[in-house]
């Protein structure tokens, strides 16, 4: 049995992401990805839509990935011949989140293997809170841009990056070109893995976010870094607290997540097929 080694402080994260991408080349016999995808909640049934699968791959079997230890997350790697048969998506099903204690590494891990693996574009999506009233769950939503409420950055040292326009114009006008009524909104990543309070779902409120999560931004930091170009898009699956009545449950997230599957996965697919 081969013990593969964490992305941890004694190691280099970008050789990490380098040997994960020569074992997924090898273990799915697909020498270059073109798009990579992060599902998160909801969202996992695009993979099957988008193309053809060639490939899965546990993810605990590649350099740096470890098994989900989410309700609802997935443990897979999936590599998929997209829809117009020239191209190649890596579907990541492995997202680690920074509530896990794996560190930030650990977290924009996948992303970086992608970018190794030629991936020049990214699609997160996740589950989250929304602030507004109006979107009820259900609800996808492109993300435009984000507050990073963690108190980290997957950067090291004196690394400085760019994020004006992170979350691509030209993707999400692609996406506008699919559903016109898709709405818009600031995404606003908080370390978890507790539910937001009312308080401070308020304060990310009058920061400018309208959407509350535990995942996304340190992804689209790290990818941004890497080269990609990202397209977020969230999934309503609940009122965040202080706006909604009802109380949060993570059952209640999955299962909103599970009846808007078919929809938004729909929707994800022929958004990938015209990037």
């Amino acid at each position: 049995m081969t013990t593969h080694v964490s992305p941890g402080a004694a190691t280099d994260p970008f050789e990490t992401a380098r040997s994960a991408a020569a074992t997924l080349s090898e273990l799915t016999g697909v020498s270059h990805f073109d798009v990579a995808l992060v599902l998160g909640s909801g969202w996992g049934g695009a993979a099957d839509l988008i193309g053809e699968t060639v490939a899965e791959v546990p993810a605990h079997e590649v350099p740096g990935f470890n098994a989900p230890a989410v309700a609802g997350h997935g443990g897979m790697l999936r590599a998929v011949r997209l829809r117009d048969g020239a191209r190649h998506a890596l579907v990541l099903g492995a997202r680690t989140h920074l509530y896990e204690g794996r560190g930030v590494r650990a977290v924009v891990h996948g992303v970086r293997t992608a970018a190794a693996a030629g991936a020049t574009t990214l699609v997160l999506t996740n589950g989250c809170g929304g602030l507004d009233p109006s979107w009820g769950p259900g609800t996808p939503v492109l993300i435009s841009d984000h507050l990073n409420l963690t108190a980290t950055s997957p950067l090291e040292g004196a690394t400085f990056v760019d994020l004006t326009d992170l979350y691509s114009s030209r993707l999400r006008a692609i996406a506008h070109e699919v559903d016109p009524d898709l709405p818009e909104g600031v995404y606003a990543q908080f370390p978890g893995p507790h539910y937001e309070t009312p308080a401070e779902v308020a304060m990310a409120g009058r920061m400018g976010a309208h959407l509350v999560g535990m995942s996304t931004a340190l992804e689209a930091i790290a990818a941004r870094h890497a080269g990609m170009e990202i397209l977020g898009i969230s999934l309503v699956t609940n009122l965040a607290a202080g706006v909604g009545t009802e109380a949060l449950a993570h059952e209640e997230v999955l299962e909103a997540g599970r009846a808007a599957g078919p929809r938004i996965s729909r929707l994800l697919a022929e958004i990938v097929g015209r990037i």
